[in-house]
């Protein structure tokens, strides 16, 4: 049976990928999941600061569920059983560990949902996992409702980005 990382960070954007999950396994795939987040390595303040890399590791650990916590619910409604992974590092890189370390097959990611432009000068995590993963990488555009599409060419982006570190 296949196996496919679904990569999450809590965002509508990173729902998507789970959606899509949902909805191949509607139309009859039948696959193993995991769940995978990526926090941020420690700043130097926050080391400085702290001065326990066990408790800022805790705090990522917890962040890392949390973050998670929809998309869980989501396969768990589905009845879907699944295992997370939570990472610490460069977000593309570290799904492309987190791949490898859990035999993925495959990985779901959802977009930033971007132009090409702004892609271009800020780099993109999706892209960067398109061109490091040894498997498949299947990206879900965001389909905005009526209501959200008038804003979608007024919207800059960085909420997105705030929102978005994981995938």
């Amino acid at each position: 049976m296949p196996k496919i990382l679904i990569a999450v960070d809590g965002s509508a954007l990173s729902l998507d990928a789970v959606h899509h999950a949902l909805a191949l396994v509607d139309s009859g795939l039948r696959a193993e999941f995991v769940l995978a987040n990526v926090q941020e390595p420690a700043s130097l303040y926050e080391l400085v600061v702290s001065r326990d890399p066990d408790r800022i590791a805790a705090a990522s650990l917890e962040a890392g569920a949390h973050l998670m916590a929809s998309a869980r619910a989501l396969l768990d409604a589905a009845g879907l059983s699944y295992e997370t992974e939570i990472g610490i590092g460069d977000p593309a890189h570290t799904l492309v560990d987190l791949i490898e370390s859990t035999g993925s097959d495959m990985a779901i990611v959802g977009a930033r949902g971007q132009g090409a432009i702004r892609s271009a000068l800020l780099g993109s995590v999706s892209q960067a996992l398109v061109h490091a993963s040894p498997v498949p990488v299947t990206i879900v555009r965001h389909a905005p409702d009526s209501a959200q599409a008038q804003d979608v060419e007024s919207d800059s982006g960085a909420d997105v980005l705030e929102n978005f570190r994981g995938a």
